[in-house]
């Protein structure tokens, strides 16, 4: 379960901005939320850090990995196609994500994305722009993303982020990646047409 006092990555997830999509009730309704990041130092040197929990907040997977990278933009892509990655040999396929890092870019890339992918002639609803050094990774997120029921990714802060520790010092956490494997199904929910906002966000409107 989440540490006392902290948030789990529902609750930053369910409180986060989700960059071209509406934030409408149903979105508290993932099965698995994945929140990444991804460090660069002047040496070149760096790390991806990564954060796996069901929506009851069990911890299904922690990542932190000592990484050499030539810029901040890479660190976070590759970041989150490893997230992807370990998520998606440790999740069914109808599974619901939650995406959450704290790059901006990265954040509206994932949903423009999936919202391409909904489209009929595959069009996203704004040309999507990824830095250099990025394409294969986001090659990889991408076809994570075709992988699932469906996927949305929020915008937190990096203060909030709870990959960000894990990416900015790898030699510190190295022992989570030791930790066992865990593929953990979370309970049903119903997901028929009625549904009613969490508390957190009985008060706002779906434009929010």
């Amino acid at each position: 379960m989440a540490a006392h006092g902290r948030s789990g990555l529902r609750d930053l997830f369910d409180e986060s901005p989700t960059p071209h999509i509406a934030h409408p009730p149903e979105t508290h309704h993932r099965d698995y939320y994945v929140a990444t990041d991804g460090s660069f130092r002047a040496d070149g040197s760096g790390g991806l850090g990564a954060v796996i929990e069901t929506r009851d907040g069990t911890r299904v997977a922690r990542l932190s990995i000592a990484e050499t990278v030539p810029d901040n933009n890479i660190a976070e892509y590759r970041a989150l196609h490893l997230g992807l990655d370990v998520l998606a040999a440790r999740a069914p396929d109808d599974a619901r994500i939650g995406v959450l890092v704290d790059h901006d870019d990265l954040a509206e890339n994932v949903n423009a994305a999936v919202l391409a992918g909904r489209h009929p002639d595959g069009k996203p609803p704004h040309e999507l722009r990824t830095p250099p050094g990025v394409e294969h990774h986001w090659r990889g997120v991408r076809a994570r993303l075709s992988g699932f029921e469906t996927v949305r990714a929020a915008r937190i802060r990096s203060e909030q982020n709870p990959a960000h520790p894990l990416a900015n010092a790898p030699e510190q956490y190295e022992h989570v990646n030791r930790e066992p494997d865990r593929c953990v199904l979370p309970g049903r929910i119903d997901r028929s047409p009625q549904q009613f906002p969490p508390p957190s966000r009985a008060d706002r409107h779906a434009s929010d």
